[in-house]
């Protein structure tokens, strides 16, 4: 790909605009297709950052590790550490550079492989799928991982490597995780880059590779979902794979179709690793200016809760996500997710800072900082919601233990628990 090509964003199979990067001047472009903007179609579709005219418009304040240089709905799209990873050693086995490939051209990768829905052509061709096996891919990206020189990349199988970069280099996060579909009727498990239809499942499957001594962190986050569920908050159906993988239904793929997802920084190009830009309260005052119902308010002042309660400390921008509704063209609340306790539970932290700060705090938060967010945004019986949550921490505490959790590690979790 040339370095200054552009690319076709596309949405629902229309041409939405054109997405261009200058290698030199370090600036990115979007110019409106004429014709799309002519429908007046799906109004909010980008509600911040890009506007709606037919000019160019350039993008020069992007520069970061996070956005690449990119408006931050496209840089949603790139994959995050782990993606990058995986996307580097295939790069090695296919002789290419991972260090020259562009940023437009690792979009082109994507291409309609990605999460959410919006899609990037022309898209690099990558060849057509196959069954997998979970297990064996867990022991792939072990190795993947694991491998100091970059020459390590050669003795591996490629058409093992290419199958992990197809699944596992569009999931965001810095642990290991692969995108799967299920056939509902034989449970027959392929790679979910690209299947949508009604006949499978697609689930993120956050992948157990052994790495953490004495007990499985992918177990302790589908404990912590059986936790959020039986206090109310809304997230997908999850599932344990071989007792070990933790299995999530994918809020991006539903009845058939893709859905139109942002991440809080997609959305409004806060930079989730900046303090200055991390509180919940920009989480909130988002929610008032894309018109969410107010149950959306609740459902995430629940969440800020639990993730409080349960000392998850690792709740920040982009673990938080909006759903858009081509229909009514509207945004909601995503489902919660990466729910999970965020620290080495054997190291002693003392006032760890949270990613997301409450009432202007991230350490030392007290329950009046609470009251304050629900003052200011009108949560309803916010003493209740506490308490409910506050209650949870003994069922966790069973299902843990009862998952082959360590005593010794739940008990660890439990002393930096707010209960």
């Amino acid at each position: 790909m040339a370095k200054n090509q552009l690319l076709s964003v596309v949405f629902e199979g229309e041409e939405i605009g054109l997405l261009g990067y200058d290698e030199n001047l370090k600036k990115s472009s979007f110019q409106y297709n004429p014709t799309f903007l002519k429908t007046n179609k799906w109004l909010n579709l980008f509600p911040l950052i890009i506007r709606r005219i037919q000019p160019t418009q350039v993008f020069s304040q992007f520069h970061s590790d996070i956005f690449r240089g990119l408006p931050p709905l496209f840089a949603d799209s790139l994959p995050d550490m782990f993606g990058n990873i995986i996307f580097k050693t295939w790069m090695e086995t296919t002789a290419k550079d991972f260090e020259s490939i562009s940023v437009l051209e690792q979009l082109a990768y994507i291409g309609n492989r990605g999460m959410g829905a919006l899609e990037y052509h022309p898209s690099k061709k990558v060849p057509l799928d196959a069954t997998i096996d979970i297990s064996e891919m867990a022991d792939l990206v072990k190795q993947v991982l694991e491998q100091k020189q970059s020459t390590f990349a050669d003795s591996m199988n490629h058409a093992a490597l290419l199958t992990i970069f197809k699944i596992g280099s569009s999931a965001g996060g810095m642990r290991p995780k692969i995108l799967v579909s299920e056939n509902i009727a034989t449970g027959a498990i392929v790679p979910g880059d690209l299947l949508t239809d009604i006949y499978h499942r697609h689930y993120l499957v956050k992948l157990d590779i052994g790495d953490q001594k004495g007990y499985s962190r992918e177990v302790v986050e589908y404990c912590y979902w059986l936790a959020a569920k039986s206090v109310g908050i809304d997230m997908m159906d999850a599932k344990l794979i071989d007792n070990k993988h933790f299995a999530t239904l994918r809020f991006d793929r539903m009845n058939g179709s893709k859905n139109h997802t942002l991440t809080v920084s997609g959305l409004t190009g806060l930079d989730y690793t900046k303090p200055a830009d991390s509180a919940y309260e920009n989480i909130f005052d988002l929610m008032l200016f894309l018109k969410c119902p107010h149950k959306d308010v609740e459902q995430l002042f629940r969440r800020m809760v639990f993730n409080l309660v349960f000392a998850n400390h690792d709740d920040h921008l982009k673990n938080h996500s909006f759903v858009y509704n081509s229909d009514t063209d509207a945004w909601r609340l995503g489902p919660a997710y990466d729910l999970t306790y965020s620290l080495n539970p054997e190291l002693n932290f003392l006032n760890h800072s949270r990613a997301l700060s409450v009432n202007g705090k991230r350490v030392d938060i007290l329950w009046k900082d609470v009251e304050a967010v629900a003052k200011k945004y009108a949560v309803k019986q916010y003493k209740k919601v506490i308490q409910e949550i506050q209650d949870t921490i003994p069922f966790f505490v069973k299902s843990a233990l009862s998952h082959g959790v360590p005593k010794r590690i739940v008990d660890l979790m439990q002393r930096r628990m707010m209960g």
